[in-house]
C-alpha cells in the first residue's frame, strides 16, 4: 500500500513539473521537451500491439504518417480546416486503413507479419512520392504557428491520454487480459472462449490511431512534411528500440526509453553537430539490451515474483472476472 501511494505521489508531482516546465525552459529546451512527449507517446502506441500482443510490428510508421499527411492536406489551401478537425479525419482514416490491413495480416505471425507490415509502410512511401495532390518528393508546407508552448501542451496532452488509456484498457481491464493471454498462448487463449481475431484488430487499431495523433500534432508543428520524414522505417526503428530499451509490454517502459534515447540524440546533436553517431547508439543499445537487460529498464523495478506463469495468472484473472467470452 505504502509503494502504491508513494508511485502516485511520484507521478503526481511528475505531472505538475510537465506543466510547470514551459515557465521554467526556455524556448530551445521546450522543443526537445515537446519532442521527447511525442517520442513517449508513439513508443507507447508501439508497444501496445508489439508488447501486449506480441505482434512485432515493422510498418508503424504507416500510421504516423497518415495522421501527419491528412493534417497537412486539409489544413493547407484551398481547404484551410481547422487543426483539431483535421486531428479527427486522420483518425478516421487511420482506423478505416487499420481495419483493412489488420484484417489479413494479423492472420500471419512473427516475421511475417512484421514484413508484411513493413511493406504496408513502403506502399505508402512510394504512394505519397509519386502522387501530385501529395506534394511528390519535394513534400507539403502547412500554415505555420509560431507557439511553442501550443504544440509543448498539445504532446504533453496526447501522451498523458495515451498512458491512461494504456493503464486502462492493458492493465486494468478484461480487454487487457484478453490480449496478455492470446500473446503467450493463443490456441489456449481461443480455447477460453476469447474471439482472438477481433481482439488483435482492435489493438491493431487503438494503436494505429494513436499514432496518427501524434503525427497531426508533428506535422503541424514542423510545418513541413515529405515522404521519408513521416513514413520512413526509422522512425519504427526507433520506437522498437525504445520500447526494447524500457521495457517491453510494460506501462511505463516506452516512456523511460523513448525520453532516454530522444534527449541523447539531442545532446548528440548539440555538441557534435551531426546525428549519425546517434545510429550507432542504437546498435549498441540492441545488444546490451539482449545481453543484460532483456526486460528493458523497466525490469529493473518488477517485482519478482515465482509459481505460476504469466498464462496462467491470466487465465486465473479471467476466471475471476467472468471467463472468457466470444468478444
Amino acid at each position: 500500500m505504502k509503494s502504491r501511494w508513494l508511485g502516485l505521489l511520484l507521478l503526481g508531482a511528475l505531472l505538475v513539473v510537465l506543466v510547470l516546465l514551459p515557465l521554467l525552459v526556455n524556448n530551445y529546451w521546450l522543443r526537445i521537451a515537446t519532442g521527447a512527449l511525442m517520442w513517449a507517446g508513439l513508443a507507447c502506441s508501439w508497444n501496445m500491439l508489439g508488447g501486449y500482443a506480441g505482434y512485432i510490428n515493422f510498418g508503424h510508421s504507416a500510421f504516423f504518417g497518415l495522421g501527419a499527411y491528412a493534417t497537412a492536406l486539409l489544413m493547407a489551401d484551398p481547404l484551410g480546416l481547422p487543426f483539431t478537425v483535421t486531428v479527427l479525419a486522420g483518425i478516421a482514416v487511420t482506423a478505416a486503413c487499420a481495419v483493412v490491413i489488420g484484417a489479413p495480416t494479423l492472420r500471419l505471425r512473427g516475421a511475417y507479419f512484421a514484413i508484411a507490415t513493413w511493406a504496408f509502410a513502403e506502399v505508402l512511401i512510394q504512394f505519397a512520392t509519386v502522387m501530385d495532390f501529395t506534394g511528390g518528393i519535394g513534400g507539403l508546407s502547412l500554415p505555420p504557428f509560431l507557439n511553442e508552448r501550443f504544440f509543448y501542451f498539445a504532446m504533453l496532452a496526447a501522451a498523458v491520454l495515451t498512458y491512461l488509456a494504456t493503464w486502462a484498457l492493458f492493465e486494468r481491464s478484461r480487454f487487457g487480459l484478453k490480449v496478455k493471454a492470446l500473446r503467450d498462448h493463443e490456441p489456449a487463449a481461443e480455447a477460453m472462449g476469447i474471439n482472438t481475431a477481433l481482439v488483435k484488430l482492435q489493438t491493431f487499431v487503438l494503436s494505429a490511431i494513436t499514432a496518427s495523433v501524434f503525427g497531426a500534432i508533428f506535422a503541424y508543428w514542423v510545418t513541413f512534411i515529405n515522404p521519408r520524414s513521416v513514413f520512413g522505417g526509422d522512425i519504427t526503428d526507433q520506437m522498437v528500440v525504445m520500447v526494447l530499451l524500457g521495457g517491453l509490454g510494460t506501462l511505463w517502459g516506452p516512456a523511460i526509453g523513448g525520453v532516454a534515447l530522444f534527449v541523447v540524440n539531442r545532446l548528440i546533436w548539440m555538441y557534435w553537430g551531426d546525428t549519425a553517431f546517434y545510429i550507432a547508439i542504437l546498435g549498441a543499445a540492441i545488444v546490451l539490451v539482449v545481453l543484460f537487460l532483456p526486460n528493458g529498464i523497466a525490469g529493473l523495478f518488477a517485482r519478482r515474483r515465482g509459481g505460476a506463469t504469466v498464462l496462467d495468472k491470466t487465465v486465473e484473472k479471467l476466471a475471476r472476472a467472468g471467463g472468457g467470452d466470444r468478444n
